[in-house]
């Protein structure tokens, strides 16, 4: 399975950004994510909506400029919470985005084997993995964020229904910091399709706002689905 990295506070090794839906939102309108919370076919993130349900969800987000960081803080979004088992998010996505997984007594993973789908890296030491939110933290306060509560924002950070959790390299994740798609885009292109999609419907199910260039750039991406 593919491994995604992304979005993290540039001065927070192993540190990614992101939002997810608040306790009983909605994930993606049309369609559910797989059962267990695994990618569906074809995708590597789960809860993912086709190309034109996608076109929907943008077509409906309400664009409005950047909002003040102020008051921002990422110890604002409880992460990583715990899972089960002694497992933590970071160590539950990396066992889902990887080959071959094993951990040990406290359910860290000791070997395995990633593809960081933003690069196209692979990668045989989790260390190397970063945990990104496809929506970062700093991006969801400045777009919404910054008006929920403790509770909605510990699920944006931990969400394992949505496309919003993603083990990719912390190379690219700290590439990508906590920059929009119109500053920042995967460079491997043939992500693209599914970034815009996974963003576009991360934003929708938690009813954040876009900026004119964000919303443009998604609708770029969009239409390399059809490339």
């Amino acid at each position: 399975m593919l491994a995604l990295a992304g979005c993290a506070d540039p001065a927070v090794p192993g540190a990614d950004k992101g939002a997810g839906p608040g306790p009983g939102a909605s994930a993606t309108r049309g369609a559910p994510p797989a059962p267990g919370g695994a990618p569906a076919g074809g995708d590597v993130l789960p809860g993912m909506v086709t190309e034109a349900v996608a076109r929907t969800q943008l077509a409906a987000l309400k664009v409005a400029p950047v909002g003040t960081m102020a008051g921002y803080s990422r110890d604002k979004f409880t992460h990583w919470a715990q899972q089960g088992d002694k497992c933590d998010t970071r160590e539950v996505v990396l066992e889902r985005d990887g080959t071959d997984v094993k951990r040990d007594a406290e359910c860290r993973a000791v070997s395995g084997a990633w593809k960081s789908f933003y690069d196209g890296v692979a990668v045989t030491d989790a260390a190397r993995m970063d945990i990104d939110h496809v929506v970062p933290l700093a991006e969801g306060w400045r777009s919404g964020a910054a008006g929920w509560d403790a509770a909605r924002r510990k699920a944006f950070a931990n969400d394992l229904a949505h496309p919003q959790l993603l083990a990719v390299t912390a190379a690219s994740n700290r590439s990508k910091g906590d920059q929009s798609p119109d500053l920042w885009q995967p460079p491997d292109k043939s992500a693209w399709c599914q970034y815009g999609r996974a963003w576009t419907t991360v934003k929708s199910a938690y009813g954040l706002t876009v900026t004119g260039p964000e919303k443009k750039m998604l609708a770029t991406m969009l239409d390399t689905c059809a490339s």
